[in-house]
């Protein structure tokens, strides 16, 4: 190469190496182009970040100053962006308070000073909003002199959110705590089981229950509180609880502490599905049942007790329907029982009561009705009388229950109202008697007030309504009635009767002169109640016909002594002729005065039946006149009744045939003795045959019949003859004179019947006659033998 050309060369080569580098240069240039456009598209988008971020970037440099977006003072609530730290205090509307201030100042130089990383939330003065900041030391490279980062936060929301969580935080666990407080407290065990079904907890309850000495040896142990029960142990229910997702209740027998006693016992699955556990607890209802079942004994007996009860008692529930009702109640509205097992409602039951007609009548039923149902709702009992249609006359009382139902009973006063009734008349009746009385009557109370007087009472002593009706007291009103007595000093004779009476319960009597020349009767009886009955009888005219009275009397007795010295004279001069007549005729009979022809004969036989007949009538008048007296002796001996009533038929033989009249005898009950007098009873069968026979007619049948029973002997004549009227029984029933004295009937025309009457009498004996006119008699008698 010559020397020209290498000057070219080295020139070619600088300019391709300049070339080479210019585009080495370009091509760098344009690669620091595209980095720096890609770094300032990143740093715009970092700014784009951190202006659009929740934290706000504040740079503390040494000297004080701050660097910081501006929307870091709108944050802080400054009206003008700060330069400095101190620029975020001293503002009223805004920034931080100088305690809060100096608190971060204090902060960043630490932090500037040692590198130490610090969080420290601040309040906004004026503002709820609440900052977190987290400072540590800046970048060395880029703030080489010890500059601190500080990161604000906005977390008002975020603290807001964890005071509440803080302060129900806080609350749970006081719940939690007393719950737990509450459940080792609790007189009910109670335990918790794992999900494995192992006991976790249990309470001192418990604990008490199984006899251990804390909870934990009831955990360590396992120590059960409840036995098997059919095969399946405590774990097993609770896995079972666990399984179905819902609680199981069940009720068996434990022994707690020394004692067996009747449980029910729940588990209770906890969380989802017993994620939690199972929880169970075992109330002791052992009291609970032994109070049911007295309770239960208790209402039977109560209800046994209702049943027999004459008030009908009917209940019903809250829900209106009826729940009992006793066998009274049944009764008075005519209710069958399989009806009322039912649980009629309440108004069903009045409408059914209504159809049997056992309610009032009421114009308008609905309307009633519903007033009837108010009765619910009433806090207070109700009252009525309900008039039914029968006449019975029902108190109603309905008497709310705590339970919200209605207890209703019926008592039938339709006999109360009766007697109300009956003594309203009765009262009326007594004022009506009282004053229609002869008798002056009052009433005087145990402490001496008049209470009740009859109109004669008033009249008799002068005494004025208007006095009376105040109802004085006896030391009143003597002063008024003593004007009235012939010597008004015998008027505290009357007072003291009636105290005497009224204090010594004892009858007392005196009499009273009046003034007016009257004379009463007094007397004071004590009454039941503690009253006296003061009692006054006008007895002025009494005494007039007392004392002619008793002279009636002595003359009368004076001639019934002539009358008795009568008979005893006409007994004597009847009977001394009839005995020489008799004496006499026996003689001539006798051929005495010699042989006497047929016709004389009869004429004897005649004089003698004649003088018996009137010597018999003679003796039956001075008996019938000793038995009207009283005086007739009577001789009781045991006798042979059969032989004395066929004495009495024999002696009657002849007079019957002579009468043309059979006589029966039907005797033979009447054997034996009995204690009688025979001479009277033979007198008084003698003479009811001898009536018999005399006033029949020819061929006619007279039957004597006697039956001796026990201690009593009757004794019948019957006959077919012409009978005896009931006028003239009654008047032989009653008065033999009248008989004697009045009486047309042949048969009466005598003392034959009214004689054997007072002969059966004389013995406490009766008498009585059968008879119709024109079908004959029949005389009954009957003697008791003492």
């Amino acid at each position: 190469m010559t020397g020209e050309g290498l000057p070219i060369a080295l020139i070619g080569i600088l300019m391709a190496l300049w070339l080479v580098g210019a585009t080495v240069a370009i091509w760098v240039g344009l690669s620091l182009r595209r980095q720096s456009h890609r770094m300032l598209r990143q740093t715009s988008r970092l700014a784009r970040l951190l202006e659009t971020a929740p934290a706000f970037p504040v740079v503390v440099k040494g000297d004080g100053r701050i660097e910081a977006a501006d929307r870091f003072s709108r944050l802080m609530g400054l009206s003008a962006p700060a330069s400095t730290l101190s620029d975020l205090g001293g503002h009223d509307d805004g920034g931080l308070s100088s305690t809060d201030l100096a608190m971060l100042e204090e902060k960043v130089r630490e932090t500037q000073r040692t590198g130490k990383d610090f969080v420290l939330p601040l309040p906004v003065s004026g503002s709820p909003r609440r900052l977190l900041v987290v400072g540590g030391i800046a970048d060395t490279v880029i703030y080489p002199n010890g500059a601190a980062l500080l990161w604000f936060f906005d977390s008002t929301d975020s603290l807001r959110e964890l005071e509440a969580r803080t302060e129900e935080s806080e609350k749970a666990k006081s719940a939690f705590a007393a719950l737990a407080g509450l459940i080792e407290s609790a007189p009910l065990p109670m335990w918790h089981r794992s999900p494995d079904l192992s006991l976790n907890f249990v309470n001192m309850a418990y604990v008490e229950a199984v006899g251990a000495s804390d909870g934990f040896q009831v955990v360590q142990d396992g120590i059960e509180l409840l036995e098997p029960e059919n095969g399946k142990t405590a774990a097993a229910f609770a896995s079972e609880a666990m399984q179905k997702g819902q609680k199981i209740e069940r009720i068996v027998s434990a022994t707690l502490g020394a004692e067996r006693r009747q449980l029910r016992v729940f588990d209770i699955p906890l969380g989802t599905d017993g994620s939690s556990g199972v929880a169970g607890l075992a109330i002791d209802i052992q009291d609970l049942t032994a109070a049911r079942n007295e309770f239960r004994q208790l209402s039977d007996a109560q209800r046994h007790l209702l049943n027999m009860m004459s008030a009908g008692v009917v209940q019903f529930g809250s829900d209106y329907s009826l729940i009992f009702a006793n066998l009274p109640f049944q009764r008075q509205f005519a209710f069958r029982d399989q009806w009322l097992t039912e649980k009629p409602e309440f108004a069903r039951v009045l409408d059914r009561m209504r159809e049997n007609g056992k309610l009032p009548e009421v114009r308008d039923f609905p309307a009633w009705r519903g007033e009837r149902e108010n009765w619910f709702r009433n806090p207070e009992p109700s009252e009525e009388n309900w008039l039914l249609p029968d006449g019975t006359h029902l108190r109603v009382l309905a008497q709310p229950v705590p339970d919200g139902g209605l207890l209703l009973i019926f008592e039938d006063r339709t006999e109360q109202a009766q007697l109300a009734s009956a003594r309203d008349i009765l009262l009326r009746v007594r004022t009506a008697t009282f004053d229609n009385l002869f008798e002056a009557i009052a009433v005087f109370a145990a402490d001496g007030r008049l209470s009740i007087w009859n109109r004669l009472f008033a009249e008799t002593w002068g005494l004025p309504d208007e006095i009376l009706i105040k109802h004085p007291r006896l030391d009143e009103i003597l002063p008024l009635m003593s004007r009235h007595l012939k010597k008004q000093s015998q008027i505290s004779i009357i007072g003291e009767l009636v105290r005497m009476t009224t204090a010594n319960r004892e009858q007392r009597r005196s009499k009273a002169a009046f003034a007016d020349e009257r004379i009463f009767q007094i007397a004071t009886i004590p009454l039941p109640d503690g009253n006296a009955l003061f009692t006054m009888l006008d007895m002025s005219d009494s005494l007039k016909i007392e004392h002619a009275l008793r002279d009636r009397n002595a003359a009368l007795q004076e001639a019934d002594g002539i009358k008795a010295k009568f008979l005893a004279n006409m007994s004597y001069e009847f009977r001394t002729p009839l005995t020489s007549i008799s004496g006499f005729a026996d003689l001539l009979k006798a051929g005495v005065a010699g042989d006497l022809n047929d016709q004389a004969k009869e004429y004897v036989d005649a004089i003698l039946t004649s003088a018996e007949r009137l010597s018999e009538q003679i003796n039956t008048v001075l008996d019938y006149s000793q038995s009207e007296a009283g005086v007739m002796p009577i001789a009781r001996e045991k006798v042979d009744v059969h032989k004395l009533f066929v004495d009495v038929a024999a002696a009657k033989e002849g007079f019957a045939k002579e009468r043309d009249v059979v006589l029966h005898l039907q005797i033979e009950e009447a054997k034996g003795t009995f204690s009688l007098d025979p001479k009277r009873i033979g007198q008084a069968v003698s003479q009811i045959l001898d009536n018999a026979i005399r006033y029949h007619k020819a061929g006619g049948e007279v039957l004597l019949y006697a039956r001796k029973s026990n201690d009593l002997l009757e004794i019948i004549v019957s006959d077919n003859g012409p009978g005896i009227s009931e006028e003239n029984q009654k008047i032989v029933q009653g008065d033999g004179k009248k008989a004697l004295q009045l009486s047309d009937d042949p048969i009466l025309q005598g003392l034959g019947l009214p004689l054997a009457k007072q002969l059966i009498e004389t013995h406490h004996g009766t008498f009585r006659i059968e008879s119709k006119p024109g079908e004959g008699s029949t005389i009954i008698m009957t003697i008791p033998s003492r």
